[in-house]
C-alpha cells in the first residue's frame, strides 16, 4: 500500500496509507493528511490506478525530489516539501523490515487488547438494567474495539413485517467515538451494504470505500464521507438451521466506519469484530427478550388495573355483568345464590359481596357443606350443648352463631342432605337456630350467600333439593362463567398468579411466558378452572428451567388443545344449544317455543329428531 511518511524535526515518521483516489493534504480537520502549520487545503496526491501525481491546491509552489514544482507523478522514496513540512512517499512500504516488525508487534497488541476488551465485556453483561443501556454499552464497546469512528446497531424488527416475514431493519442505536448518539446519521444508513450482510449473514469489509466498484455509491458511504466501513451480522444464539435457512436466523447487524486514512480496516480487523459480534448477539437477543417481556408486563399490568374488581380479575362481558350485579345487591341484605362451575372463584365473589354490604364490618364464616361428614353437619352449621353425643366435652357454638352480625357463605349448599334442609330453611325464615341437644332457640342476624356448581333447578324436579328452600336462597343469583369461555381473561389471571407465585417463592429468573404458552393458555379448555390454573402454575414456578414459562411447563400438550372449529359449524353449535334452552324454557313446548324463536314448528321438530337419532342437527353426545 502506498504511504506517505510526515517527517517530524527530530527524523521520527508518521504513517499515512494512500489508498483513496484523491487523498487532501492541509491543515483543516477535513484533510485526510492533517498537518498544523500548511494552509487549510495544501495539496493533494491523486491516484488513477497506475500512478499517484502530488499538485499544489493553493497554487503554492512546491518542492519534489529537489525540484520546485506545481504538479509532479511521484515515484518511490520521493522527498517532498510542502511549506514548512517535509515528507517521504513510498509505493510499497512493505519493503522496511524494520517497519514490518513494528507493524506486526502492534497488531499483536492490538489483537491482545481486543481480547482482553471482549473478556470485559463479557463481565458487563449483566450490569446494565435497561434496554438502552445495554444497547449502548455494546456499541460504545465496538467503536472503542474496532477504533472506529461510527458505529451503528441495526435489528430487524418483527413487529413490522411485510412482504419479508422477518421484518423491517431498523437502526436502534447511533454511536460516535465519543459515545454520543448520532440521531442525524441514523437515517443514512439503509444502503446496499447492510443489505448484503442481512441477506447473506456474511460480514463484509471494504477498505477504500471511496474506489469499491461495488460500494462506492453506498447511501452510508456517500452521506457520512466513510473511507472504510466493516459490516456482521448477529446471528440468533441457538439456532440450528442449514446454510439455506441462515437468512431466517439473523436478528440484526453491526456497522463500523471510519471517515479519515489513519485506521483502515482490514481482514484482521473483521476478524476480530466478528468474533466479538458472536457473544454481542448473545447480549442483544437476551436484550430484546427482557425487553419484549418488559413491554408485555406493563401492558398486562395494564389490562389488569383495568380488569381488576377487588380481588377478583376479569373483563370479559360475562365478568362485568357480575360485578355490575355485585355493586347492586351488596348493600342490600338479601340472599345470593352463586352458580358456576368447580374452581370458578364463588368462594371471592363472596367475599366480595360481604366486604362491599352494611355488614362488612361483622364475620365472614365460610362452610363447606360437601367437606363435613354428614353426621358432624348439623352440629357444625348450629352448634352443640356438653353431652349431645360422644366426644361433646363442651358446649360449642355453630356456624350461624359464630356469623352473628354478618355473613354466613354455605359452599356447596347443593351437598346438603335432605333432612338438613328443613333446618337451614327454619334458621332463615325464623332468623332462630338450636344447637343439637338444646331445647332453647338462639336468635341470629345474618346474611346468607349460597354457591354451587351444580343444576339446583333440576335437583328440585328430581326431588333432591327443597323447593322452597331454593327460592329462599335464589333471591338474586350471580353465574360465573367458566376460564375456558372468559377470553384474555386466563392471559392476564395466569401472568397477576405468576408474578404472585414467584415472590412467594422468591424466584427471580422466570420473566414471564413464551409465545406458544400464552397461545396454549387460550386454547386450552381448562376443566378445573381458575384452581387448575393455579395448581399448573404452582407447578410450573418450581420446575421451569429458562426465563420463560413454556407449554411443558404448564403440562399442556398439542393434543389437549381445542381446535378453533370452521364458523360454519360453530354456527350450527350455537343454534343446536340455543333451540335447547328455550325448549327448557317453555317447558318442552315446541309449538311455544318456534313461535319464540320467530321459526316453522316443523325446524323444531326436526331438531328434535336428529338429536334422538344422534345425527349432525342434534347436540353431540
Amino acid at each position: 500500500m502506498a504511504t506517505l511518511l510526515i517527517v517530524g524535526a527530530d527524523g521520527t515518521e508518521t504513517r499515512c496509507p494512500i489508498f483513496k483516489s484523491l487523498t487532501t493534504i492541509g491543515s483543516d480537520v477535513e484533510s485526510d493528511v492533517v498537518v498544523p502549520g500548511l494552509s487549510p487545503s495544501a495539496a493533494h496526491i491523486a491516484y488513477d490506478g497506475r500512478s499517484f501525481t502530488i499538485a499544489s491546491s493553493d497554487k503554492k509552489d512546491l518542492l519534489v525530489g529537489g525540484k520546485v514544482v506545481r504538479k509532479q507523478v511521484l515515484v518511490d522514496d520521493e522527498a517532498i516539501v510542502i511549506g514548512v513540512a517535509r515528507f517521504r512517499f513510498l509505493v510499497d512500504d512493505t519493503g522496511s523490515a524494520d517497519r514490518q516488525r513494528t507493524t506486526t508487534a502492534q497488531a499483536d497488541q492490538q489483537d491482545v487488547a481486543a481480547w482482553r476488551r471482549l473478556v470485559a465485556f463479557s463481565r458487563k453483561l449483566g450490569e446494565a438494567g435497561d434496554f438502552t443501556t445495554l444497547l449502548e454499552l455494546l456499541m460504545d464497546e465496538v467503536i472503542a474495539l474496532s477504533h472506529a469512528d461510527k458505529g451503528f446497531l441495526v435489528l430487524i424488527d418483527p413487529s413490522e413485517a411485510k412482504d419479508d416475514a422477518r421484518g423491517t431493519p431498523r437502526v436502534r442505536m447511533a454511536r460516535n467515538l465519543k459515545g454520543e448518539s448520532l440521531d442525524e446519521a441514523v437515517a443514512q444508513l439503509s444502503d446496499s451494504i447492510v443489505k448484503r450482510v442481512l441477506e447473506t449473514g456474511q460480514p463484509i469489509v471494504v477498505s477504500d470505500a471511496l474506489t469499491s466498484t461495488e460500494f462506492n455509491a453506498s447511501l452510508s458511504v456517500v452521506s457520512l464521507k466513510l473511507t472504510s466501513v466493516m459490516c456482521v451480522p448477529l446471528v440468533r444464539v441457538g439456532d440450528k438451521r442449514s446454510n439455506a435457512d441462515l437468512k431466517d436466523s439473523i436478528i440484526g447487524a453491526i456497522y463500523v466506519g471510519n471517515n479519515a486514512v489513519k485506521a483502515l480496516f482490514d481482514e484482521s480487523s473483521l476478524e476480530v469484530l466478528t468474533l466479538f459480534a458472536a457473544q454481542a448477539s448473545l447480549l442483544v437477543q437476551n436484550a430484546l427478550a427482557i425487553d419484549a417481556l418488559t413491554l408485555e408486563k406493563v401492558s398486562l399490568q395494564g389490562a389488569l388495573d383495568k380488569s381488576r374488581y377487588g380481588e377478583l380479575i376479569g373483563a370479559c362481558d360475562g365478568m362485568r355483568e357480575v360485578f355490575k350485579k355485585i355493586d347492586k345487591v351488596a348493600r342490600a341484605d338479601i340472599s345470593v345464590l352463586i352458580t358456576g362451575e368447580t374452581g370458578t372463584g364463588k368462594e371471592l365473589i363472596a367475599r366480595e359481596l360481604h366486604k362491599r354490604s352494611a355488614r362488612a364490618k361483622g364475620p365472614l364464616v365460610v362452610i363447606n357443606c360437601g367437606a363435613i361428614p354428614e353426621n358432624l353437619l348439623e352440629s357444625e352449621l348450629f352448634g352443640h350443648v356438653k353431652g349431645a353425643f360422644t366426644g361433646a366435652i363442651a358446649t360449642r357454638p355453630g356456624r350461624f352463631q359464630q356469623a352473628h352480625g354478618g355473613t354466613l357463605f354455605l359452599d356447596e349448599i347443593g351437598e346438603m342432605p335432605l333432612h338438613l334442609q328443613v333446618k337451614i330453611l327454619r334458621a332463615l325464615q325464623e332468623r332462630q337456630v338450636t344447637k343439637v341437644g338444646d331445647s332453647k332457640s338462639e336468635n341470629v342476624d345474618i346474611r346468607v350467600v349460597a354457591a354451587t356448581h351444580r343444576h339446583l333447578e333440576q335437583m328440585v324436579k328430581d326431588g333432591t333439593f327443597r323447593e322452597d328452600l331454593y327460592y329462599r336462597l335464589n333471591v338474586v343469583q350471580l353465574h360465573l362463567p367458566p376460564l375456558r369461555e372468559r377470553g384474555d381473561d386466563v392471559v392476564v389471571i395466569a401472568n397477576y398468579l405468576l408474578q404472585s407465585y414467584c415472590r412467594e417463592q422468591k424466584i427471580t429468573r422466570i420473566k414471564g411466558f413464551s409465545p406458544k404458552a400464552i397461545t396454549a393458555l387460550r386454547r386450552y379448555p381448562w376443566p378445573g378452572n381458575v384452581r387448575q390454573l393455579e395448581n399448573r402454575l404452582k407447578r410450573a414456578v418450581v420446575l421451569a428451567d429458562g426465563s420463560q414459562v413454556g407449554p411443558d411447563d404448564l403440562d399442556i400438550n398439542a393434543e389437549d388443545l381445542e381446535d378453533i372449529l370452521p364458523l360454519q359449524d360453530a354456527l350450527e353449535r350455537f343454534r343446536r344449544r340455543y333451540i335447547d334452552e328455550a325448549l327448557e324454557r317453555n317447558g318442552g313446548n315446541r309449538t311455544k317455543t318456534a313461535r319464540e324463536l320467530g321459526v316453522d314448528p316443523r325446524t323444531v321438530f326436526r331438531h328434535l329428531e336428529q338429536a334422538k337419532d344422534g345425527e349432525p342437527g342434534g347436540e353431540p353426545a
